[in-house]
């Protein structure tokens, strides 16, 4: 039985604990779960793929332990900033609500992952397959210290997965990809009275962003998602004011639909590129493809039971950002993304969780681990 009292405690306790990416070190609170599992009667195994960047791992048995289904939230959080109404390692209580750095992004949903699987065992519960429970480091940065190479190398191989990581009991269903990537366009210095005797990388830079953002692109329609996006997120070039730029560096962030591939956007970038810079280089710096799972997967349909047993109304949602779902989609592991959080709060000064969410939440988590049937 879930003890709320418990809960609360546990989720204070994991935001006291720094967990900053960067600078990127999950050691204290890896150790500080798995003193917790182990109080729990839980084995649980450290994966480390850099220095002070553990993962940590443990696989519950069950009765039929041919099938497996992964939980996992992440670890680390952004860093604290300023302009905090209470100190962001206080975990204060107000109103209803718990203050602190990684309330919401992310140690909610890893307290309530570790108060199901205590319950579960005061309980004697064992479910109908194994649990793995994953809580995992660089998440913030990647994760390419974290998610990604257990899945690549292996560790990680469930069935299915639960990612733990979102708002208000939201059912992720569906993401946008992402391919984020540099330009570097030449030009030609020359002194900046004589601007014909050059070529300006700037210039050409700002044709460039020009035709791209009113090109019209052709794609289908998801019900979950705007249509694609394209954002310059840097800009540079040029030595000084009266010197022609013989230099221009664009960063830009392309957010793309199920159905559309990062190589046709790609190679449409290319083609307007040569129209107006005769040298030029395109660094990719990464790409993740886009996600969907239908709604009538079992992991979707059962998850929106439990949510719904619990008298929440299930909202079936796609995310516009990145999450790591996508890193399942490349193993063939389907997956989808819910969690506890309060919307909005995510990545913001005086973040906070809703205590009445974090109970919630985790009363519809051991619901849906008990009856999750295959």
């Amino acid at each position: 039985m879930i003890n709320k009292n418990r809960l609360i405690k546990l989720a204070q306790d994991l935001i006291r604990i720094n967990s900053e990416n960067p600078a990127g070190n999950e050691v204290k609170i890896v150790r500080f779960v798995k003193k917790y599992l182990a109080d729990c009667g839980v084995r649980s195994r450290i994966y480390s793929f850099a220095k002070n960047r553990p993962n940590i791992i443990a696989r519950i048995k069950g009765k039929q332990s041919k099938r497996s289904l992964l939980i996992t939230p992440h670890l680390d959080t952004v860093p604290a900033g300023n302009n905090w109404k209470f100190p962001p390692f206080a975990a204060r209580i107000h109103r209803g609500k718990i203050y602190g750095l990684g309330a919401t992004d992310c140690k909610c949903n890893l307290a309530v992952s570790l108060e199901v699987i205590r319950s579960l065992a005061e309980e004697k519960k064992v479910l109908g397959y194994d649990l793995i429970f994953a809580a995992t480091a660089d998440e913030e940065s990647g994760p390419g210290l974290g998610l990604i190479p257990l899945l690549k190398k292996g560790v990680l191989k469930p069935d299915v997965a639960l990612i733990l990581d979102a708002d208000e009991f939201d059912i992720i269903v569906t993401q946008k990809g992402l391919m984020h990537l540099k330009i570097k366009i030449s030009g030609k210095r020359s002194h900046g009275a004589y601007p014909w005797r050059g070529i300006n990388a700037i210039d050409i830079a700002a044709n460039i962003l020009k035709e791209l953002k009113t090109k019209k692109s052709v794609f289908k329609k998801n019900k979950y998602l705007r249509p694609p996006t394209v954002n310059t997120g840097t800009i540079k070039g040029g030595d000084k004011v009266n010197v022609v730029a013989d230099w221009c560096e664009i960063e830009l962030d392309f957010r793309f639909l199920p159905g559309m591939r990062a190589g046709k956007l790609l190679a449409e970038l290319k083609q307007i590129i040569k129209k107006y810079a005769k040298r030029f280089k395109i660094e990719i710096e990464g790409i993740q493809q886009p996600y969907e799972i239908p709604e009538g997967h079992a992991l979707v349909r059962q998850l929106k039971k439990a949510v719904t047993d619990c008298r929440v109304r299930p909202k079936i949602k796609g995310s516009e950002g990145a999450t790591v779902i996508t890193f399942f989609k490349e193993k063939n592991i389907p997956a989808v993304a819910t969690g506890f959080g309060s919307a909005g709060c995510a990545h913001s000064a005086n973040e906070y969780v809703e205590i009445a969410n974090l109970y919630k939440g985790a009363q519809i988590l051991q619901g849906f681990l008990e009856n999750y049937q295959f």
